[in-house]
């Protein structure tokens, strides 16, 4: 299944989840390059939601631009696939393995701001991801380790220290929206 077709079939369970869908379908819409950092006011991201089989704890990063604890995710750089982006991504910065995704629909959306900030030398102006969250569950028992150049911790977490450990207030508010999804997501 396509992308505009996964926002499309989307339910979105609040306002802020409708608003941005529909700014998505619009972007996708207007802009050819929104898959990719091309556009640099808008584009589209893929992140994870990395939970333990029970959904008692997920797995976060500590992430070295934003100083502080995050899910993992990263850039579609031109792949339309975001769920394979998540999968990829979580790999990458965790090491698990075994990560596998709940289901191939969108977990979540959110639209996001992105600070200006330097990375690998060079200035990035401010802008927005427009980002789809897929759940992945993963096996606390698995080998985990640092991606030294983007994190500098690799941590599981109970749903609250996860919220209360993130030092962006913007996010906490998404990681306690993904935290009610996840306790109320079917098996």
């Amino acid at each position: 299944m396509g992308l505009r077709e996964q926002l499309f079939r989307y339910r979105p369970c609040n306002a802020q989840e409708e608003a941005d869908r529909r700014r998505m379908l619009d972007c996708l819409d207007r802009f050819p390059d929104v898959l990719t950092r091309d556009n640099a006011l808008c584009h589209f991201t893929g992140s994870s939601w990395i939970a333990n089989a029970d959904r008692t704890r997920v797995l976060m990063v500590y992430h070295n631009i934003y100083r502080s604890w995050s899910w993992t995710g990263g850039h579609a750089d031109g792949e339309s696939d975001l769920a394979a982006v998540a999968l990829r991504e979580a790999s990458e910065e965790t090491g698990l393995r075994g990560a596998r995704l709940l289901s191939e629909e969108l977990f979540s959306l959110e639209i996001l701001t992105v600070p200006g900030h330097v990375r690998r030398g060079q200035y990035v102006s401010a802008h927005l991801h427009l980002n789809c969250t897929y759940l992945l569950i993963a096996d606390e028992a698995e080998t985990v380790r640092i991606k030294p150049d983007e994190n500098s911790g690799v941590a599981w977490m109970g749903l609250s220290e996860a919220v209360s450990r993130c030092t962006e207030p913007e996010m906490q508010i998404v990681y306690s929206k993904l935290n009610e999804k996840l306790t109320g997501c079917p098996v």
